[in-house]
């Protein structure tokens, strides 16, 4: 890694951002319990429809131990519209481990220990609530490393993150990566630049994704329902929706009770 081109290149993002920083609530807190809250909404949701669930969720429950004794009935109805909904189990059941444990992990690897924490995820929480001198690299910020030419579309995961901390200005990862993502999002775009990203969300309109967010709503809304009426309700078979139901119940979604289905 060219020292010269780095600096340029460090100068020319946070010159741009000066001017140009996206203004979000997690990004006013270093809380790791936040911003862990953050972290895992913003898996494979639009930062727009994160902030008022966001705030919803830190008003609900201000710190980790309200979460872990939070009943499953109120954290589902809270994140319903998020989508992906065992997110919601997982935030919860990372809380748990995490207050058994005693401390909030301060290493990579340790975060990946709690269930839905991948490294991505794992690097975010301590890069924004510890201003950790490490690299993470999401859609946005790998676009720029192939648009400004310090990678490939064909560079593996591994050598963007080698070549990602060799960008990094240390002691500042925090606004780094803010920076990094803003101008991603907003200047060097999926469609000005034509990189696509190495794996797309599915469509949403009538997939299984959808049924089962609309299998939760009518759970939560009505306590509880047989088959039939939760058929009735989607307009769908039986037959299609007995495996969906099925997958439900093993993530901790949903019970069955004898012919009724329920959120505990």
């Amino acid at each position: 890694m060219n020292n010269t081109k780095a600096k340029i290149f460090q100068e020319k993002i946070f010159k741009w951002w000066e001017n140009n920083k996206r203004d979000f609530p997690w990004r006013e807190t270093t809380n790791p319990y936040f911003i862990m809250i953050s972290e895992i909404m913003l898996q494979q949701t639009q930062a727009p429809r994160v902030v008022q669930k966001y705030l919803d969720f830190i008003t609900k429950y201000p710190t980790m131990e309200n979460l872990a004794e939070a009943s499953q009935v109120e954290l589902l109805r809270l994140w319903s519209g998020l989508g992906y909904n065992r997110r919601a189990l997982w935030l919860q059941e990372a809380a748990r481990e995490i207050l058994n444990r005693g401390s909030f992990p301060q290493v990579p690897e340790e975060l990946q220990k709690l269930k839905g924490i991948g490294p991505y995820s794992a690097r975010s929480i301590l890069i924004f609530a510890f201003n950790m001198d490490i690299a993470t690299v999401d859609t946005n910020i790998r676009r720029i490393l192939i648009a400004e030419g310090f990678a490939k579309k064909t560079t593996p995961e591994k050598k963007l993150i080698k070549t990602a901390e060799q960008l990094l200005p240390k002691g500042k990862s925090r606004d780094w990566h803010n920076a990094l993502m803003d101008y991603g999002s907003l200047v060097l775009t999926a469609r000005k630049t034509s990189i696509r990203p190495t794996s797309q969300q599915s469509k949403f309109k009538g997939s299984e994704r959808e049924k089962r967010g609309q299998i939760l709503k009518f759970l939560l809304d009505n306590r509880s329902a047989t088959i039939d009426k939760i058929s009735n309700f989607l307009n769908s078979s039986k037959e299609q929706l007995e495996p969906i139901l099925d997958k439900m119940i093993k993530e901790g979604l949903i019970i069955k009770s004898r012919d009724r289905y329920k959120v505990e």
